[in-house]
């Protein structure tokens, strides 16, 4: 018989499971409505990027591992990697057409959309929408309150709704250069899992210099940034939801990235423990 305390944290477990869950359907159906309904096609580009993300998952599941989390991990690097190249080319792109000083101002941010941007974002809610699935389906998830989960269901919301009233998604754009840190989360995560630990191998130590530097410039001060943009411009929004919508959006992702920090410094330290040196150099 399992111990009282276990039997109750499964069972918060459970329910946080079944809301999450309940909160993703209700959003499949609200994007299958605007399509199917209101004719909105351009949202075929969210279901596009829901269906490649989950055949990459089939790929790597057949061929490279068995291993739910292995999968989701690769899967998830995938994506960082194509979604950082997406944002380099739209910026780039977009500075060469336009120049920095107009490219930021507030009309172009919120009222614009760049080249390329609106299914870049389609195809990035597609994914957080697929991996949503994917945690749930096989409890790749820990705590009462799943961040992991907590961060994707903010980030479908802030998205959909952007995509549906066509606002703000240049800002939503710049929010994903974080995913340029992303990349290395993924990276020292599929490391870890194909047994590489050793803090004194080059390789190690170059990636944690990445991941810092990653985590400071693309996730980190970018979202200062972001926000403090929102603050400065806030006279120039309208009355609707669009600015209480930005400004709680990125309270939450700036939020995350405090917790996120704090978790990436206790496995610094424990990459470069001395029990873990030792139990590499045993094996």
């Amino acid at each position: 018989m399992a111990p009282r305390g276990r039997v109750s944290y499964d069972d918060k477990k459970n329910k946080a499971g079944v809301f999450f869950l309940a909160t993703l359907v209700m959003w499949g159906v609200s994007v299958l409505f605007e399509i199917v309904v209101n004719k909105r096609i351009e949202l075929l580009s969210v279901v596009a990027g829901y269906f490649f993300y989950q055949s990459a998952n089939w790929v790597f599941n057949s061929w490279v591992s068995r291993d739910h989390l292995f999968v989701n991990t690769c899967v998830s690097l995938l994506h960082s990697s194509i979604t950082s190249c997406s944002v380099v080319f739209i910026l780039v792109n977009q500075w060469i057409g336009s120049g920095s000083s107009e490219m930021f101002e507030h009309s172009q941010l919120v009222g614009k959309t760049w080249a390329w941007a609106y299914p870049a974002l389609c195809v990035s809610c597609g994914y957080f929408a697929y991996d949503q699935w994917d945690m749930l389906r096989y409890r790749l998830y820990s705590g009462w309150i799943p961040s992991i989960l907590v961060h994707h269901l903010v980030l479908l919301v802030c998205f959909t709704l952007a995509l549906y009233r066509n606002v703000t998604i240049n800002y939503l754009i710049l929010t994903l250069i974080c995913e340029l840190h992303s990349i290395f989360l993924h990276v020292r995560k599929v490391r870890r899992m194909a047994g590489v630990r050793d803090s004194k191998n080059k390789f190690v130590k170059a990636e944690w210099f990445l991941n810092w530097t990653a985590f400071a410039i693309a996730r980190l001060v970018s979202h200062v940034l972001i926000t403090a943009k929102l603050i400065i411009d806030a006279p120039k929004f309208g009355k609707g939801i669009e600015l209480p919508l930005a400004l709680s959006g990125m309270a939450g992702m700036n939020l995350l990235n405090v917790f996120l920090g704090i978790d990436l410094f206790k496995a610094y330290k424990k990459d470069n423990s001395p029990q873990v040196k030792r139990e590499d150099h045993q094996s």
